[in-house]
């Protein structure tokens, strides 16, 4: 940070802007009196967009050009959706922080507003996300999957132009682009089953960086944060990434903490579901129980054939 000018950097998108501006506006609440900008920076995963996300590989597709930006002392903030950031930071960067979560869980888009269970044979439904795919043929294996790309809006104007009559998204990205009138369904989580981290922004920073860590300190949003570490050691401890079908989501509830996990073969042949609770403070412990369970049923077997498909 220089000269009291904090620098958040952030990818180009409205969603990604809307996200950038949401740290600006709770990191200023705190410190009224620093100047704080934001600079926009393109990554590899806005760059290419003919090709499926399965297909390019999820490590730091959204995320390695802001973290290189961060490593130069660029800007001192990387602004993503939590989801997006790989388990392991490269050296010299951790995660700074948390907002409070927003809606996390998937939501159907559907042109004549047909519901889930409503969709069939005939209907064409769009997703990037190998885990939505799994999980739609899990739910009804007759249905038709297309890979779709690009922003919110550009993949709303490909439906409207005849690629898809449905799509699943995340529902939080449509509410903060003010698209949430669109949403036909918001899927019940106990059976769409959200991605790791969903509606969660992070803040990634410089691990060294003490004196903006402490600044950042009263912007985290700690039941939140609790959360998504679970989540993130769950899908770390089965080697999972953006683009292969996992995905767990967590509650507290009357001092109960709760995971739940999912994982997938492709074509939802192979499912592994399971779920575990206990205290709030065994929340790290419960995860790391949870994937150890997932990988002695074997999910590493089912990843792997995954990994193996993509490559080849």
């Amino acid at each position: 940070m220089k000269n009291n000018t904090l620098t958040i950097g952030t990818r180009g998108s409205q969603l990604a802007m809307y996200q950038a501006n949401s740290v600006k506006e709770t990191v200023q609440r705190a410190h009224p009196d620093l100047h704080i900008e934001v600079k926009i920076i393109k990554t590899k995963g806005d760059k290419i967009l003919d090709v499926a996300l399965s297909k390019i590989g999820d490590k730091g597709l959204f995320t390695k050009e802001l973290e290189v930006e961060l490593l130069q002392n660029n800007i001192d903030i990387a602004v993503h959706s939590l989801k997006d950031l790989p388990t392991q930071f490269p050296e010299g960067l951790t995660l700074g922080g948390v907002l409070q979560r927003g809606e996390f869980r998937d939501a159907l888009v559907h042109i004549n507003g047909k519901k889930l269970d409503e969709l069939h044979s005939e209907d064409v439904v769009a997703t990037s996300s190998l885990r939505r795919r799994a999980l739609l043929l899990k739910h009804n294996p007759n249905l038709k999957i297309v890979d779709i790309r690009g922003n919110v809006n550009t993949r709303l104007q490909k439906m409207q132009n005849g690629h898809c009559t449905a799509m699943i998204m995340a529902a939080a990205g449509l509410q903060r682009v003010g698209l949430d009138h669109l949403i036909t369904e918001i899927l019940d989580p106990e059976k769409f089953i959200p991605a790791v981290s969903q509606g969660a922004i992070a803040m990634e920073v410089r691990d060294q960086d003490t004196d903006l860590l402490n600044i950042l300190h009263p912007a985290i949003h700690q039941p939140t944060l609790q959360a998504v570490l679970a989540e993130r050691t769950f899908l770390r401890l089965l080697e999972g990434g953006c683009q292969v079908p996992i995905g767990c989501f967590t509650q507290i509830k009357d001092n109960h903490f709760r995971i739940k996990g999912f994982v997938s073969s492709l074509n939802a042949d192979k499912v592994l579901l399971e779920e575990l609770t206990g205290h709030p403070d065994q929340s790290i412990k419960l995860a790391e129980q949870l994937a150890g369970s997932f990988i002695r049923k074997g999910s590493e077997q089912i990843l792997e054939e995954i990994r193996n498909n993509n490559t080849s």
